[in-house]
């Protein structure tokens, strides 16, 4: 089956910067949308941003004018640069593909910002 893979989390510290990266193994062809969703232990999934196949993008209003969100959503890949990191943007990032109703999700990649 097709899988999403992400990259690029890692450890930084507050102010710095860091870029994920997601690709699909196969090609999900039809895809309409990607985005990026992080969770915390104990909460729920949230949204962080999102390109659609048309190219325009939306934000978390937490992260509004600090990430930039880009890639091919026909091509199956995105991206996520995160500027100005701050501690409470630690969690796990997954990549998510939607085609139709139908969701794809990554296995998540942590980004652990410290104080």
């Amino acid at each position: 089956q097709v899988q999403l893979v992400e990259s690029g989390g890692g450890l930084v510290q507050a102010g710095e910067s860091l870029r994920l990266s997601c690709a699909a193994s196969g090609r999900i062809w039809g895809a309409n949308a990607m985005g990026w969703y992080r969770q915390t232990p104990g909460k729920q999934r949230v949204l962080v941003a999102t390109i659609l196949s048309g190219g325009s993008t939306n934000y978390a209003d937490s992260v509004k004018g600090r990430f930039t969100i880009s890639g091919d959503v026909a091509k199956n890949t995105v991206y996520l640069q995160m500027n100005s990191l701050k501690p409470e943007d630690t969690a796990v990032y997954y990549c998510n593909v939607q085609k139709g109703l139908n969701p794809y999700w990554g296995q998540g990649t942590q980004v652990t910002v410290s104080s």
